[in-house]
């Protein structure tokens, strides 16, 4: 758990701060919203409704149809196993055209089995409560019938909610098959995309139409990743629709991470009648007839990220309970040592490129600003004292840091943060150093338990976080901690 230090040319001939991180827009209040946490309102909201409308269709089917004095841990259970049935067949996905009647048939099998498990719980549990098979057709086909009505009801709120307040989209490909789409998304305005932009790898051809919004004034065409980002954050977009796989266009798999980075939800809406017999797991949809499919990059587990989430304060937590005599004398030592000021404050970039204050224990008062933000190592700084280098080659300056966990702005494991003037600096000269910020940033990571602190490689870190990223898992996080906490006081920290 140490500071990221490598060699970097030239950085002492820096002069200024660049930020490689975009603000995000700004609300009719004047406050700030976090591009990510807009797709997860998006995501997320419709599925409480949802979910909401079903835990009440279970609780009037057992209260018309669960026979008296059934066990209440047997209700609760069905309850959970509702729950996880119904998210485990999608039942609670963002769809562009929700559909209750093509949802039936799933409720419906889900409920015959969830009250068949029942049944048979309850007869070898509390045999005086045992009910037969009669109930159990009545009580699915009760709640299938009520959770098809909320679930009606929800959609109908969404289609409105859609319709006044809809959301600014990209849509990201040129040819008929953008410019049908488009128009569909003008014409439409049910499924809730407001287009703003087109995104074209090249500019439109002189004898192509461009797409107009519905007051006719012609859709911008952006090309450069540069203008995308810039539409993406000015425009508050939530959504972009490709009309072609990512994988098949030019500069795809590029802009989809770029805007899956800035939070977007991705679709992928093709008449290729190839393309829209693929298995895309869920029910199908369609936009105005076109196939429509949800595109996701390997790190949207929304469970398991926040099974991560939890994990990482509860350890958090108890981390600064334990440690906290620890700190004392470590904050101790620096205000005798070192004088007033024991707690260093630094702005670093986060997930999705959010800026954050990373907290230390002071090991060296930087001479001003400019030198807290673009001196890149000073583990051989004569100005540090013995405290402070104590400190450093234990890496003991690195546990306030747990706060930063505990609040949310990092995780336990992670790609290590960096300030802005080194993430902008080495996403332009190390290919895959941005795709970093894709998962939330740690106090360790598998870079560093493999040895790349200090004077190391930046290739080789961003080499090793990315592969972090696309195999991470609850498990891995567990490996990586125990293999810091086995080399948490070898000497050697930056």
């Amino acid at each position: 758990m140490t500071m990221e230090s490598a060699p970097v040319p030239g950085a002492g001939q820096a002069t200024a701060v660049q930020a490689h991180t975009v603000h995000p827009p700004r609300r009719g209040d004047g406050g700030t919203r976090e591009l990510g946490g807009g797709r997860s309102a998006v995501r997320l909201g419709p599925a409480a409704q949802l979910l909401g409308a079903d835990v009440a269709a279970l609780a009037v089917t057992f209260a018309l149809c669960a026979p008296a004095g059934a066990p209440w841990a047997v209700i609760a259970a069905q309850a959970v196993a509702q729950v996880l049935l119904h998210a485990y067949r999608g039942l609670y996905r963002l769809a562009l055209s929700p559909s209750v009647l093509s949802e039936v048939p799933a409720l419906l099998g889900l409920a015959l089995l969830q009250w068949y498990v029942t049944m048979e719980v309850v007869d070898a549990w509390a045999p005086a409560h045992a009910f037969g098979w009669a109930v159990l057709a009545y009580a699915a086909a009760a709640q299938t019938v009520l959770c098809a009505c909320g679930r009606a009801v929800v959609h109908r709120l969404r289609h409105r909610a859609a319709v006044r307040h809809p959301l600014s989209t990209l849509v990201v490909g040129q040819g008929t098959v953008a410019r049908q789409v488009t128009a569909a998304l003008c014409d439409h305005p049910e499924y809730g995309l407001r287009p703003v932009g087109r995104v074209a790898p090249s500019a439109a051809a002189p004898d192509e139409e461009v797409p107009a919004r519905p007051d006719g004034a012609p859709l911008p065409v952006l090309v450069s990743p540069q203008e995308v980002g810039r539409a993406v954050v000015q425009n508050s977009v939530r959504h972009a629709v490709f009309t072609a796989p990512p994988e098949t266009t030019p500069d795809g798999p590029a802009l989809f991470a770029l805007l899956t980075g800035y939070g977007c939800r991705v679709w992928l809406v093709t008449g290729d009648t190839a393309v829209a017999t693929r298995p895309a797991g869920g029910r199908p949809d369609h936009l105005w007839g076109f196939a429509a499919h949800p595109l996701q990059d390997g790190t949207h587990r929304p469970v398991s990220h926040a099974a991560k989430r939890v994990m990482d304060a509860v350890l958090a937590a108890v981390g600064l309970v334990l440690v906290a005599p620890l700190m004392a004398v470590c904050a101790l030592a620096v205000r005798v040592s070192d004088g007033p000021g024991v707690i260093f404050r630094q702005e670093r970039v986060g997930r999705h490129g959010r800026p954050f204050v990373l907290l230390k224990f002071r090991t060296l008062r930087p001479a001003d600003a400019q030198e807290s933000a673009t001196r890149w190592n000073v583990a051989s700084d004569g100005r540090m004292s013995r405290v402070g280098r104590l400190l450093r080659r234990t890496s003991l300056d690195e546990l306030p840091q747990l706060w930063n966990v505990l609040r949310g702005d990092m995780s336990l494991v992670g790609p290590r943060p960096e300030r802005p003037f080194f993430v902008d600096r080495f996403s332009r000269t190390h290919p895959g150093y941005q795709d970093r910020h894709r998962m939330p940033v740690g106090i360790t990571g598998l870079a560093q338990v493999n040895g790349l602190r200090g004077d190391t490689s930046i290739e080789e870190r961003a080499r090793f976080d990315n592969r972090y990223i696309e195999t991470w898992s609850l498990w891995q996080d567990a490996c990586v901690l125990v293999r810091t906490a086995g080399s948490f006081f070898r000497l050697g920290g930056s």
